[in-house]
């Protein structure tokens, strides 16, 4: 202990050899939040191809999401998942819920897609079709259109209330709303045929559960698209989260040239970078003002980058009215960022194994699924005993079981159908007539199976119900077991 320390006066009475513990007064300390509030962004509207690319695709995805519902398919909706009556309309197709199999096929063939494209030129998904990146580019175009450009909006939003503002705000909100509700009014029309949900609508008598959802998707495409926008991106959606495991070092994604563009800074026009020892880029910020999730792209790969390549137009724009080369910022990959590769190089890339055996996995799985569906039988049965008797005698001293058959017409056409059995000798069956389905209708029709009594010894044997289309020549065999009591 340094003998010119200064003693405090409780430590002077303790006596010598005595230790006494002092509290010290706490620092201040500054308190750290576990929550930053995030600024709004104010994307800036640029032109370019990807632009372009991205306007494609939202009017693509949107000429099919909003016209398929009403095109018509004969006498129905083209495209209708009837969950009240389970029949799912695919064009030519009726599929029943034990055609369940191809929606696990069409749901495996679209993982496996997105794998395949995200492994070849990263979040392309993300970029051009994902609905929250549609729906926020339409809402912020009528944004754009209402309240103006990005500078007039960042000044309206400045401002106090005013009735000019008030009126904008109020204008693009229920503009807004509109656009969310005949989303949602669609989304439900792929369940309920659209048509019969106008109809049952200007009545005044839709039914609760389509009222539920049309607001329910609609309030969801409304919040989305008009205030959470990025941060969806950013903290709901999963993907941004383990794209990583799906990227290499010879995935195309949206990369800044750091050798060509280091050390940035502002200049004026006709000055040669290299005389100044500069880089290309003149540190405008038009990447950052373009960019829908707000970030920097020349700070490198982020999970928030979506892949829209907007950064791109951006850059390209300002490297026109430069007289620089273009491509300052532009999609490339990793080895050939460092290698310097031209665009034949890097395409030669694009075959590597991984995305081979994407591609194979790919092709099998959809040719698979085609031929099935091609191949298909438009009959489905089931078989279901009767269990109020499971085994009695008759009258003509015969042994009789008793089953519920359900036969399920997947043709648009009415059907009669054969029901037959074998599997025990002297086995009958009734009724003998043709059973009359209905187009894309199922019906239960009670079977008798009866036996000679003492024909066959006791237990359980194994028959199997021969159900035959007379017209068409479709037949399908479903087992069952036929019981003789002891």
């Amino acid at each position: 202990m340094d003998p010119s320390a200064p003693v405090s006066a409780a430590s002077a009475q303790a006596g010598p050899g005595t230790r006494k513990i002092i509290p010290i007064a706490p620092a201040e300390s500054e308190s750290v939040g576990l929550y930053e509030a995030s600024k709004k962004i104010y994307p800036r509207t640029v032109r370019g191809m990807f632009a372009r690319w991205r306007w494609g695709m939202v009017f693509l995805t949107q000429l099919l999401f909003y016209g398929l519902p009403w095109a018509q398919w004969g006498e129905r909706q083209l495209l209708l998942f009837d969950l009240a009556a389970r029949r799912f309309y695919v064009f030519g197709l009726v599929l029943y819920p034990q055609d369940l199999i191809y929606l696990s096929g069409l749901l495996v063939v679209s993982a496996l897609a997105l794998f395949l494209f995200t492994a070849v030129a990263g979040r392309l998904w993300c970029g051009y079709a994902c609905p929250q990146t549609v729906y926020t580019e339409i809402f912020m175009w009528v944004e754009h259109r209402i309240e103006g450009n990005r500078t007039a909006r960042m000044r309206l939003d400045g401002e106090s209330m005013s009735l000019e503002k008030l009126v904008k705000k109020w204008f693009k909100h229920l503009v807004w709303i509109g656009i969310a509700m005949w989303t949602g009014f669609s989304f439900v029309g792929y369940f309920t045929p659209i048509r019969e949900l106008g109809m049952a609508f200007l009545q005044t008598r839709m039914g609760s559960w389509e009222v539920f959802w049309v607001f329910f998707y609609g309030f969801a495409t409304y919040g989305n698209a008009g205030f959470m926008r990025e941060q969806v991106c950013k903290y709901m959606c999963p993907y941004a989260r383990f794209q990583s495991a799906m990227f290499d070092r010879d995935t195309l994604i949206v990369s800044y040239d750091p050798k060509r563009g280091e050390p940035r800074a502002p200049r004026r026009k006709g000055i040669d970078p290299r005389s100044m020892a500069l880089g290309d880029c003149i540190d405008c910020g038009l990447c950052v003002q373009v960019c829908p999730t707000g970030i920097d792209i020349r700070q490198g790969l982020q999970h928030e980058c979506i892949g829209c390549g907007l950064c791109v137009d951006a850059c390209d724009t300002v490297m026109q009215k430069m007289a620089y080369a273009p491509r300052l910022i532009r999609y490339d990959t990793q080895n050939g960022m460092e290698a310097g590769w031209s665009r034949r190089q890097l395409l030669r890339r694009v075959l590597r194994p991984r995305v081979l055996v994407y591609s194979a996995i790919l092709s099998l799985l959809v040719l698979g699924l085609l031929a099935s569906l091609v191949a298909r039988t438009p009959l489905k049965v089931d078989v279901v005993r009767d269990r109020a008797s499971l085994a009695r005698i008759v009258e003509d001293g015969r042994l009789e079981n008793v089953y519920r058959l359900q036969i399920m017409n997947a043709t648009e056409e009415p059907r009669d159908y054969r029901i037959a059995a074998h599997g025990i000798e002297g086995l009958t069956v009734s009724p003998g007539a043709a059973v009359a389905v209905g187009a894309a209708q199922s019906r239960w029709v009670a079977v008798r199976l009866q036996v000679p009594y003492g024909a066959v010894p006791a237990g359980s044997h194994t028959v199997h119900f021969d159900i035959r289309d007379e017209r068409g020549g479709f037949q399908v065999s479903e087992k069952a077991v036929f019981l003789v009591p002891r």
